[in-house]
């Protein structure tokens, strides 16, 4: 029975036109979406949340791979030049929002300081870029993963997006912060 269908699907038909029992290459496109990783822990309060990892989870932020353009800085709300840049990170997060740019605070306060310093502190300040807290004590290994000329010194900044990624370890005015983002386009 087999051997007869194959027959028949491989003969002629009258029209001269040939059957075909093989299917139309179809090629093969990944659809995986790669979800951001579970935080260690949400913190939040009546009007701001924010995500802790290790940087195991907030490896995921500085690693992608697509048409965005990612600016992450590492900070704290005891940094007296961090706090005196985060005002042109948001300029620079409102401004550019439509434009494929997204703007990563990445707090290096303590745990402890979360409910007492750093969710009043965002609140104050009205920040609406997105804000992680990294909640890992082994900067040793973390600090060179990030990049490997990094001294741990804050405020740093990581501009990348899938073809460049160009680390500094400086804090920045608006117009030179504005500037660096523009050789990314």
């Amino acid at each position: 029975m087999l051997l007869c269908s194959f027959a028949i699907s491989c003969k002629e038909r009258a029209d001269n036109t040939e059957i075909t029992t093989q299917e139309p290459a179809i090629p093969i496109v990944d659809t995986t979406i790669i979800q951001p990783p579970k935080p260690l822990k949400v913190y939040s309060n009546d009007t701001v949340s924010v995500n802790a990892y290790e940087y195991s989870g907030l490896e995921y932020y500085l690693k992608q791979k697509n048409d965005t353009t990612y600016v992450v800085n590492f900070w704290a709300t005891w940094c007296v030049p961090c706090v005196e840049e985060l005002p042109n990170f948001e300029k620079i997060n409102a401004k550019y929002k439509e434009n494929k740019v997204k703007v990563i605070l990445v707090s290096l306060d303590m745990a402890k300081m979360v409910e007492t310093k750093l969710l009043p502190f965002i609140n104050q300040k009205q920040i609406k870029s997105q804000v992680l807290l990294l909640r890992d004590p082994d900067a040793d290994s973390w600090i060179p993963k990030v990049d490997s000329t990094w001294s741990g010194a804050i405020p740093a900044t990581l501009i990348y997006n899938k073809d460049m990624r160009k680390f500094y370890e400086r804090s920045f005015t608006y117009d030179e912060l504005e500037k660096e983002i523009s050789n990314f386009k």
